[in-house]
């Protein structure tokens, strides 16, 4: 039996993926399902200090799947590391540690194929974000070659953005297996017409609404939804 894997990307930076990446691990294991995730590449990260540690996506990551926030555990998770907050390829440039790209994709191939249970892999930023001197995410995604879950936002603009990286994963030959639209904070559009537009001009991808609450029980209903959707 296969088990699923999927690669969460996003429209760009800070848009939610590891908000909802974290949020399917959780619910699956409140299940009983020992789903687990992986960010193979992380910028703006120092693992000496506690701060930066406590606030990063792998840290988010580490305690949706129960494990503990240290340097060990966010080491096993995201082997690429970077300390300034900036595309892989600007970040590698300053440290002069340029990304191994090529490793990271087999590692991430090797952790699919001896997966127990379902797997998600989160990008990094957009999905064009650049990697090195050559690649981007979407090449690393073409050679994964995983189904997606997009992530987008509910902000003035989103419906361009999202339609616009849509386009470019189907030229890439990608599957879109969902796209989750997570609710920017302030946003003025409301989230009932985004959906209906974006519904619109992308019949056939499940569309789920994903709020940002407070309590990350709150949005347990979304996140269930958005697990049916991927067939999980």
């Amino acid at each position: 039996m296969t088990v699923p894997a999927f690669f969460v990307t996003a429209t760009g930076t800070d848009i939610g993926k590891t908000f909802v990446t974290s949020g399917l691990v959780r619910r699956l294991r409140a299940k009983g399902i020992a789903a687990t995730a992986l960010k193979p590449v992380v910028s703006g990260i120092d693992l000496e200090d506690a701060a930066s540690l406590a606030a990063s996506d792998p840290a988010q990551l580490l305690t949706a799947m129960g494990r503990p926030v240290t340097p060990a555990e966010v080491a096993r998770i995201s082997p690429h590391r970077y300390a300034a907050p900036l595309s892989p390829d600007m970040a590698a440039a300053r440290e002069g540690r340029p990304l191994d790209v090529d490793g990271m994709i087999e590692w991430c191939r090797e952790k699919a194929a001896f997966a127990a249970a379902p797997l998600f892999v989160e990008g990094v930023g957009g999905a064009m974000v650049p990697l090195d001197d050559s690649r981007t995410v979407l090449d690393w995604m073409a050679a994964l070659d995983l189904p997606l879950l997009l992530v987008t936002g509910s902000y003035l603009g989103t419906l361009s953005h999202t339609l616009t990286a849509l386009d470019v994963l189907a030229r890439r030959g990608l599957r879109v297996a969902a796209i989750a639209v997570s609710a920017t904070p302030g946003a003025t559009v409301p989230m009932a017409e985004t959906l209906i537009t974006l519904a619109r001009f992308a019949p056939g991808i499940p569309l789920t609404a994903i709020p940002r609450v407070e309590r990350v029980d709150e949005a347990d209903a979304a996140f269930d939804a958005l697990l049916a959707a991927l067939g999980l």
